[in-house]
C-alpha cells in the first residue's frame, strides 16, 4: 500500500519573537514611506532639472535672436558680439530653410536642428547615450508683419542633468537604506525596553511556579496595559490557588472520611482472625464489614460524581418530585423503623442528572432520618433563576453555636450522638451541589433543621 505523504502548508518565514515582529512591522512601514518620499523627491527633481534646461534654451535662443537684424526683403544680418564664443555654442541660425550659422555638432544633432528650421517655440530631444534637448525660436520680419523669415535653434546636452538625477537617486537610496537600518535597530531597542517588564513578570511567574509562592504582581506603578495584564494574571493565580486548595481539601476530606469505615473493616477483620467466634458473631462482623464497605463506596461515588459534574459540558435533567418519592420509598424499605418521609411540590425539573441530584439529597435525607422525631418533609419548588429542594425534620435542630459550620468537613451538630460516620456527608453534598452550579444552605426554622438545596432549572 502506498504511503500518502503529507505536506505542511507553506508559511512566510519571519521573526519568532514579539520584539522582532514589531521591529519588522516598523521597518516595513518606514520602508514604504521612504520609498514614497524618495520616489516623489526624485520625480520632482527630474522635473525641476528639465525646467532649468528649458529656461536655459529659451534664454540662449532669445539672446541670439536679439543680435539678428531682419531686412524688408527677408534677409537676416548677424551682428556678432565682442565675445560670442559661449553664446554661439550649440546655436543654429536659419534664414528660411538655409543655415547661415552652424556650430560643430554630431551629424544626428545637425539633422535634428535642420528639421526645426521654419518652426517656432518647439522643444525636442535626441535619442542615444549622449542626448540633447533642442529649442526653436522663430525670427519674424520687421514692422510687425508677423511673417517668419528665420529660425534660431538652441541645444543643450542632457548628460549633466541626467547624471545629477542619477547621483541624487543613488544618494537618496543609500540614505534610505541607512535610515531603515537605524529605524530597525532603534525600534528593536525601544520595543525590547518596553517589553522588559513583561519579561520580568514572566520570570517572576516561573520562579513562583517552582516554589509555590503566594506573591502576586499587583497593578501599582505599572502602565495601563501592563496593569491590566498583571490583574488578569493575579486573578488566574488566585483561581489556580483556589483549585489547588480545593484539591488538597478534597484529598484531606476523602482520607478523613474513609478512615472510619476502613478502621472498622480492619478491626472486624482482626477480630475474626484473632479468635474463633460463633455464627452469630461472624454474621455481625460480616454485616459490619459490608456496611463499612458500602459507606466507602458511597463516598467514592459521590466524589466521582462531583468530578464528572465539573468536567461535563452538557448537564442532565431530572424531575425532582419523582426523585424525592423514589428516595423516600427506598428509605422506608431500608429503614422500616424510620419516620415517614412526605414529599410536596408540583412538576419541578432540575438541570442536573438524576444521579447527581440523588447524591446531593441522600446525605440530607440520612441526616434528617437520624434526628427526626415524627416526620421528614421534602419540598420541591420553582424559584426565579432555578429550583429549590428543602429537606426538613422535626428533630432538635442545629445548635446556634454550630450554625453554617455544620457544613465543615468532620463537623457534626452533636459529636456524641452515637451515629456512624465522620461528619462529611453535608460537606460532600454541598461540594457536589456547588460543582453542579448550585448550593446548599441552612435555612431558619422554628423547630428542627431545614436544609435548602438550590440547583439550576432544567
Amino acid at each position: 500500500m502506498r504511503r500518502l505523504r503529507t505536506t505542511t502548508p507553506w508559511r512566510v518565514p519571519g521573526p519568532d519573537t514579539l520584539r522582532g515582529r514589531l521591529a519588522l512591522l516598523a521597518l516595513i512601514a518606514t520602508a514604504l514611506w521612504v520609498a514614497l518620499l524618495t520616489g516623489g523627491f526624485n520625480l520632482a527633481l527630474s522635473a525641476r532639472l528639465g525646467d532649468q534646461a528649458d529656461d536655459l534654451l529659451r534664454t540662449r535662443a532669445a539672446a541670439v535672436a536679439a543680435t539678428l537684424e531682419t531686412r524688408p526683403d527677408g534677409g537676416i544680418v548677424v551682428h556678432e558680439p565682442a565675445d560670442d564664443g559661449a553664446l554661439d555654442a550649440g546655436i543654429w541660425i536659419y534664414q528660411g530653410d538655409r543655415a547661415i550659422e552652424r556650430p560643430k555638432a554630431p551629424l544626428r544633432l545637425q539633422r535634428q536642428a535642420d528639421r526645426l528650421a521654419g518652426h517656432g517655440k518647439v522643444f525636442t530631444e535626441t535619442a542615444g547615450p549622449h542626448a540633447s534637448r533642442l529649442y526653436a525660436l522663430a525670427v519674424h520680419a520687421p514692422h510687425n508683419s508677423g511673417r517668419q523669415v528665420g529660425t534660431v535653434v538652441a541645444s543643450v546636452g542632457l548628460d549633466p542633468y541626467r547624471s545629477m538625477a542619477r547621483a541624487t537617486l543613488a544618494g537618496s537610496a543609500v540614505l534610505g537604506l541607512l535610515l531603515l537600518g537605524v529605524v530597525y535597530l532603534v525600534t528593536r531597542a525601544i520595543v525590547g525596553r518596553a517589553l522588559r517588564p513583561v519579561a520580568e513578570m514572566s520570570a517572576q511567574a516561573a520562579r513562583w511556579s517552582e516554589g509555590g509562592a503566594a506573591e502576586r504582581f499587583g497593578v501599582a506603578g505599572r502602565p495601563d496595559e501592563l496593569a491590566s495584564l498583571a490583574a488578569n494574571l493575579d486573578e488566574l493565580l488566585d483561581r489556580l490557588a483556589a483549585v489547588l486548595r480545593h484539591e488538597q481539601q478534597q484529598s484531606a476530606e476523602l482520607s478523613h472520611e474513609l478512615r472510619t469505615p476502613l478502621a472498622r473493616i480492619v478491626a472486624e477483620t482482626d477480630w475474626l482472625t484473632a479468635r474463633r467466634r460463633d455464627a452469630t458473631a461472624q454474621r455481625a462482623s460480616h454485616a459490619a464489614i459490608a456496611s463499612a464497605a458500602a459507606t466507602m463506596q458511597r463516598i467514592c461515588e459521590t466524589l466521582l460524581s462531583e468530578a464528572r459534574t465539573r468536567s461535563a459540558s452538557v448537564p442532565g435533567r431530572c424531575a425532582l418530585p419523582d426523585l424525592a418519592r423514589d428516595l423516600a420509598r427506598r428509605c422506608a424499605e431500608e429503614h422500616p423503623q424510620a419516620v415517614p418521609v412526605v414529599v410536596r411540590g408540583g412538576a419541578v425539573t432540575a438541570g442536573v442528572a438524576a444521579s447527581v441530584a440523588e447524591r446531593i439529597l441522600t446525605p440530607l435525607l440520612d441526616n434528617a432520618r437520624r434526628y427526626a422525631v415524627r416526620t421528614i418533609t421534602i419540598e420541591c419548588a420553582q424559584v426565579p433563576g432555578g429550583v429549590e429542594v428543602a429537606v426538613a425534620d422535626d428533630g432538635p435542630g442545629v445548635p446556634a453555636d454550630v450554625g453554617p459550620a455544620v457544613f465543615e468537613p468532620g463537623r457534626r451538630a452533636d459529636p456524641a450522638d452515637g451515629h456512624d460516620g465522620a461528619g462529611l456527608g453535608l460537606a460532600l453534598a454541598r461540594r457536589l451541589a456547588r460543582a453542579a452550579g448550585g448550593d446548599i444552605h441552612l435555612a431558619p426554622c422554628p423547630a428542627g433543621a431545614r436544609f435548602v438545596v438550590r440547583l439550576p432549572a432544567g
